[in-house]
């Protein structure tokens, strides 16, 4: 079964590193037209490069995209590149700690506008787009919207509360749009990732080696996942080969969330 995503368009947040990143770089790889975008323009241009010929199949945008007028052009700057676009997909996010007892703590606050919000709206443009470049088209999918979620949205970590919360708020945001969605269609769908090789997991294995065996010793693959990992399930989800699919949570975490980490009583 082919995955192909050749010849599509794709709008790639939070793809200066890491999980963001590995996936346009796959997606590159497959053949696609890519616009990576993030908040840093110093680690976009060290990806793609300082400039860019117009026949390129990569693009960066820099731009805060919490702000309505930086996702206008960011899409903006998609059509200019490649007159169209086929796929977003909303790799954005921020992990903070949380003290769920601190009434001014403001990480919930924070990590909706930034992995919630954020998505929603550039959701909503790029469905908009989507659904005009449709109007002279028959049948087929109209495009593909992948969120990237966590296992966090399942699990309970109180000191990582604002993430869990937004994670799961996202997992619904991929539901409820799902359906809205499926008359123009358009699938929407989000791959949960576990532990996954990101830059904020490596940078806390780096200050703590200790918790590489916590993790491989709660997961029952026994190991964390490389970033490219989740970028082929996204491709999956992307591609046409997933045309009846929509409103699903894909997990990836190596088996993290079938196990309870507390063991069955002796008898």
């Amino acid at each position: 079964m082919s995955f192909s995503i050749e010849g599509k368009t794709a709008i790639i947040t939070g793809a200066a590193n890491g999980i963001g990143r590995a996936i346009g770089r796959h997606f590159l790889d497959q053949g696609a037209r890519v616009m990576f975008a993030d908040m840093d323009e110093g680690g976009l241009a060290a990806e793609i490069g300082e400039e860019t010929d117009d026949d390129a199949p990569a693009r960066y945008f820099a731009g805060d995209l919490r702000e309505k007028l930086t996702i206008n052009n960011l899409l903006s700057a998609t059509i200019d590149a490649f007159d169209r676009v086929d796929i977003l997909v909303n790799a954005a996010r921020q992990i903070l700690p949380s003290d769920p007892l601190d009434p001014d703590d403001e990480s919930v606050t924070v990590m909706l506008e930034q992995n919630l919000t954020a998505s929603l709206r550039l959701s909503q443009l790029v469905a908009r787009r989507l659904i005009k470049q449709g109007e002279e088209q028959d049948s087929g999918s109209l495009g593909s919207i992948v969120n990237i979620s966590s296992i966090a949205a399942r699990r309970t970590h109180p000191e990582l509360m604002g993430y869990s919360v937004a994670a799961a708020a996202l997992d619904q945001m991929t539901r409820s749009m799902a359906v809205a969605l499926a008359p123009h269609r358009i699938r929407v769908n989000a791959v949960a990732f576990g532990s996954v090789m990101s830059a904020s997991l490596q940078s806390a294995l780096n200050e703590n080696r200790e918790f590489r065996e916590e993790i491989e010793q709660n997961t029952p693959l026994s190991r964390i996942a490389a970033p490219g990992e989740v970028a082929e399930a996204v491709q999956y989800l992307a591609s046409d080969s997933a045309s009846f699919v929509t409103g699903q949570i894909m997990t990836v975490d190596g088996g993290r969330t079938l196990i309870d980490p507390v063991s069955a009583p002796a008898h």
